[in-house]
């Protein structure tokens, strides 16, 4: 996959992109990721990226030149063709749709993207109605710039790329992750698959810390029970912490069993 990301503050990125997943994809070469100076795309002497919006009102805005100038260097595909060549060309905005899991896989499923980081009051609207394919905000609240976000959705997308994880189906079995088929193996499934829901609380040696031991059930060797508390606890994590989650997934009878008894109520 490669990833362009087109921002006034290169420099922001040489910490996001050097280490971990982002670095090991990009040195085993299944991820290209390369940063671009809207500035070099600005042709007067200062190199003026920003100015006064029309109409009045607070703050500067990042002008439609520079923006197109960059994207048109990059040869990308005619708009209508992007969906076909694997591309897409995304607008980071707090106006843009709410970056999630979904998104993640199905950016992951292309081949180019690239992220314009927006600064200031915002992007003239231009590049979002001309230029853009997709506007994305990755959550209710104001950033100073799109830099944090793309890196957010750089780090999201890449651990998705096949192989960028050492252990796939670990990528298959996280918080937000709907369901896949996958082919059975020994010993339990280590989330049951989060099918949507928050991951299951996880621990690890020792299993007495402090007085705090692990719970029993992680350490009887039983699969099922294991896969059951992890199920129930997830259940149980996603009810306290994002209950609107489970208005979007599918629930088994088990796991309307499972709540029933986290509540105390019949469902």
């Amino acid at each position: 996959m490669k990833i362009e990301i087109l921002t006034i503050f290169p420099d922001f990125f040489r910490g996001p992109l050097d280490y971990g997943i982002v670095r090991r994809a990009r040195e085993a070469g299944l991820a290209e990721i390369e940063v671009h100076d809207l500035r070099a795309f600005a042709h007067d002497r200062h190199r003026t990226v920003d100015d006064r919006p029309f109409g009045g009102g607070e703050g500067m805005v990042l002008k439609p030149e520079p923006i197109f100038e960059c994207i048109e260097a990059l040869q990308l595909a005619p708009r209508e063709q992007r969906p076909s060549a694997k591309q897409s060309v995304i607008l980071l905005s707090a106006q843009g749709r709410r970056f999630d899991q979904g998104v993640a896989a199905e950016l992951a499923a292309l081949e180019q993207i690239v992220l314009i980081c927006g600064r200031y009051e915002g992007v003239d609207e231009r590049v979002a109605e001309h230029l853009a394919d997709l506007e994305l905000s990755i959550g209710d609240y104001v950033l100073s710039g799109g830099e944090l976000g793309a890196a957010v959705i750089v780090d999201t997308v890449t651990r998705l790329i096949p192989g960028a994880v050492g252990n796939e189906a670990s990528t298959r079995q996280e918080s937000f992750t709907t369901p896949v088929a996958v082919p059975a193996g020994d010993g339990p499934s280590s989330t049951c698959e989060s099918g949507g829901l928050l991951d299951y609380p996880h621990y690890t040696r020792p299993a007495d810390f402090r007085g705090m031991a692990v719970p029993e059930v992680l350490i009887s060797g039983n699969h099922e029970e294991i896969r059951r508390w992890r199920r129930g606890t997830a259940l149980r994590k996603t009810l306290r912490n994002r209950p609107d989650l489970l208005d979007r997934v599918a629930l088994n009878d088990e796991d309307r069993q499972l709540l029933a008894r986290i509540t105390g109520e019949d469902i």
